[in-house]
């Protein structure tokens, strides 16, 4: 049995472009049309007619509206800021001009946020680091200036700290070396330089010891020859016996 054809059309008749575009075969039902209540083929229709996006921007369907953002000037598309539908909101912040971003910082949507903290200039995205999101923060923490990220490095979610700890300067890692969250800790003990790893030395994780052991200086080895992890006394056995005899 055929499956039924549910690709959404219009009426024609009723079209405004019915003896222009339509007539010209500028448009297509259920394929290429403005009418229709689907994303698709109102893409394609602006697409092809972007000049007519600005006829759009306050029609009642809200899937109509966002894409007619994404074609309109951005000088037309700035009182949509306040569009009640957070996907034409998203579609504004995309397309926003940069100094107009700042408008957005408080909206309801995060998805809109995000996208404020993605595009904002780099000298202007600290503004977002205590956003109440933590999926927004993390986007801060990515983009921030290193210099600037140790405000940061004690933001209450994890999955943010963890971006922290991927970025901040190679001497400032020790300030996250009692971190609580565990992954947070092993960023750190991987992207130590072998000097400071002593003070990993003593976490009391035995995954995080036995990553310090593997690159601390030797001469702190000794310090967990009686370590209560085998793994961790056998890699430090493995290591300390490859020290050159005198």
């Amino acid at each position: 049995m055929t499956a039924p054809d549910i690709t959404p059309t219009a009426d024609c008749e009723s079209c405004p472009y019915r003896t222009t575009l339509l007539a010209a075969g500028h448009c297509k039902p259920g394929d290429i049309c403005i009418q229709a209540n689907s994303g698709r083929q109102i893409d394609r229709f602006l697409k092809g007619h972007p000049g007519l996006a600005g006829d759009y921007l306050n029609d009642p369907f809200w899937e109509r509206r966002a894409i007619a953002v994404r074609y309109a000037p951005q000088a037309s598309i700035l009182p949509l800021i306040r569009d009640p539908d957070e996907a034409v909101r998203r579609a504004v912040a995309y397309r926003l001009p940069v100094d107009q971003l700042t408008q957005l910082l408080q909206d309801s949507d995060r998805e809109v946020r995000i996208t404020v903290a993605d595009r904002l200039p780099v000298d202007q995205v600290e503004i977002m680091a205590r956003d109440v999101d933590y999926l927004v923060r993390v986007y801060v923490a990515r983009r921030l200036p290193q210099g600037r990220l140790f405000r940061m490095i004690c933001d209450p979610d994890p999955a943010v700290r963890k971006e922290v700890a991927r970025r901040l300067p190679l001497p400032s890692l020790g300030l996250m070396s009692r971190d609580q969250e565990l992954e947070v800790r092993r960023i750190v003990v991987e992207r130590m330089p072998e000097a400071m790893l002593v003070i990993m030395l003593s976490d009391p994780e035995w995954l995080i010891r036995y990553l310090a052991a593997e690159r601390a200086p030797l001469a702190a080895l000794t310090a967990l020859a009686d370590d209560p992890d085998s793994e961790v006394r056998s890699l430090v056995r493995e290591r300390l016996g490859r020290t050159p005899t005198a």
